[in-house]
């Protein structure tokens, strides 16, 4: 099975799948990172460096989300599997993916630069306090931090629940797709089939030229 870089009406592309991936165990790293570092006290060894960390890797999830939307805006779209009531839902989910993964990096950085420290990534650079110094910045900015996060790891839950009723109820190909597997048996404005129904109708394409020979 050969893999391409970039998308296709059947399937999605290498870099598609590796930024979809990516991405979605880094947000669930941060969560779980965010969630523990809150609770250490000032002696803890990881007290300064997870703050360091996840820091560092909000700044990558930022660069991974803007370079992850322009190769979308730049790439042809697999087809929409399912119904037209859930390409409506998937459309905007993604769209809410996008304004809440840009609100949490900015409220984030907003309360490192609260004091006007500048947020170091991974020691390699620094990107300057350009907003500071307004009252209860860190505070506000924290509670914001915290609820967008929240809500954002609750869509990515729905999101997660989503593609396995595709898989198990409606057995289409949505989830086969982000990990390299074409429904090309399915034609462009064809109805949807499911995959037990095209493997039946290889097996009887088989039989029928099984009994030709």
């Amino acid at each position: 099975m050969s893999i391409q870089l970039r998308n296709t009406q059947s399937k999605y592309g290498l870099i598609a799948m590796l930024l979809h991936w990516g991405m979605a165990i880094l947000i669930v790293g941060m969560f779980t990172l965010g969630t523990y570092m809150v609770e250490l006290d000032y002696y803890h060894p990881w007290y300064k460096q997870a703050p360091d960390l996840h820091r560092s890797f909000g700044v990558i999830v930022a660069g991974l989300m803007i370079y992850r939307l322009g190769w979308r805006l730049s790439n042809v779209r697999p087809r929409a599997l399912g119904e037209a009531w859930e390409h409506r839902i998937a459309t905007w989910l993604h769209r809410l993916f996008y304004v809440l993964i840009a609100a949490i990096v900015v409220s984030g950085y907003l309360i490192t630069t609260a004091d006007g420290q500048p947020v170091s990534v991974f020691n390699w650079f620094k990107i300057p306090a350009t907003i500071s110094g307004f009252d209860n910045q860190e505070d506000i900015a924290g509670e914001i931090h915290e609820w967008l996060t929240t809500t954002l790891i609750v869509l990515v839950f729905l999101h997660a629940l989503a593609a396995l009723k595709h898989h198990f109820i409606n057995r289409d190909y949505t989830l086969l797709r982000m990990l390299g597997k074409s429904d090309s048996p399915i034609t462009a404005g064809q109805p949807d089939a499911p995959m037990t129904s095209q493997r039946t109708t290889r097996s009887n394409n088989t039989t029928t030229t099984t009994t030709k020979e």
